[in-house]
């Protein structure tokens, strides 16, 4: 059974590229994908792959080489300029540093679909632009200027004046790209809630793999010669993410959703530890190039749950004690040549 929503986005073999002197060069193979209302959909894709001329492409700022976008059941290029404003928000990795403009303004700017030619706004836009800024946490901002604000600051502004212009569908360029873990999430989070509580659709390109597999809805993969799009839990299920590198030394962990760097294996351990201790500890151990089994004798490691902060190294010749995982790895790290 096949289960859809409203349509607000689609993808009708798009081929997507860029000037390179007098010809377009094409990017990618002609793309098909869908994002339906309320979603947050976030792509995914190797450096230099097409992901921000993909984004471009869709708010209209470059020009598809082949197939189409419609949004709402409508061509773009049937679209005014001041229609496609009034439908669909972008917001690029570019960082806007006006001098004495400040946030207010910024999301005044969002308003330029629904003003008049001289840029005035109305009772109805100002009430748009005051919801945006608390909607985002940006209300105490709004007299700041922008180059006063904090980088999470400045992104939660852009996405204040978009969120100003009052559209169904929301494109943004990296918009985690240059912030700390704490704002990372704090953005995602947020994008999560303008999907779920306002319907907004969303389509993000982004290198954070972990909250992307982890929040979104949907997924679109960008590899050489296709997009695959689908919940990131198919994706899972069907190995999809390993074609993101090509090196053998990443690995993807399609049961934990991660990827790790390959490292030199260095001998295998029987882990003997209960309670919340044994997920980190095998961590610790698979990191430091130990493989961990669950039988046998030595050599062992031992952690029991009523003892959070202490660990064993047991083997013929050696029995060793450790307050801290830290100290474990790096004691097996310098003698793993004299404890087998």
């Amino acid at each position: 059974m096949r289960v859809e929503g409203k349509e607000i986005l689609k993808l009708n073999s798009l081929g997507i590229g860029y000037r390179s002197g007098k010809t377009m060069k094409s990017l990618l193979p002609p793309l098909n994908a869908r994002a339906f209302e309320g979603e947050l959909v976030a792509v995914i894709g190797k450096n230099g792959i097409g992901k921000s001329t993909l984004l471009k492409t869709i708010a209209g700022l470059l020009r598809a080489m082949s197939g189409s976008v419609h949004i709402a059941g409508k061509n773009i290029s049937d679209y005014s300029r001041r229609e496609l404003a009034s439908i669909t928000g972008y917001v690029s990795t570019e960082v806007i540093r006006i001098t004495n403009m400040t946030v207010f303004n910024l999301v005044a700017m969002g308003r330029y679909p629904h003003s008049n030619w001289l840029g005035n706004i109305d009772k109805a836009g100002k009430s748009a632009i005051l919801r945006a800024l608390s909607r985002t946490g940006m209300s105490d901002f709004s007299g700041r200027l922008l180059t006063e604000l904090s980088d999470g600051e400045r992104q939660r502004a852009m996405i204040a004046m978009v969120l100003a212009q009052e559209t169904r569908l929301i494109i943004m360029d990296e918009p985690t790209a240059f912030l700390d873990i704490k704002n990372k999430f704090e953005v995602i989070h947020l994008l999560k809630e303008l999907s779920r509580k306002e319907g907004k659709t969303i389509v993000y390109s982004t290198h954070d793999f972990d909250t992307a597999v982890s929040q979104a809805d949907k997924i679109w993969l960008i590899l050489e010669n296709e997009l695959i799009e689908g919940a990131p839990e198919d994706m899972m299920i069907r190995k999809l993410f390993r074609n993101l590198f090509d090196t053998k030394a990443v690995t993807f962990n399609e049961e934990e959703g991660t990827f790790t760097v390959s490292n030199e294996y260095r001998g295998t351990l029987v882990l003997s530890v209960q309670g919340r201790n044994e997920y980190w500890t095998k961590k610790a151990l698979a990191r430091a190039g130990y493989d961990t089994v669950y039988s046998g004798t030595f050599p062992r490691v031992e952690s029991e749950s009523y003892l959070p902060y202490n660990w064993k190294f047991i083997s013929n010749e050696f029995r060793m004690e450790f307050d801290t995982l830290y100290d474990l790895v790096f004691w097996l790290r310098h003698n793993d040549n004299v404890i087998y």
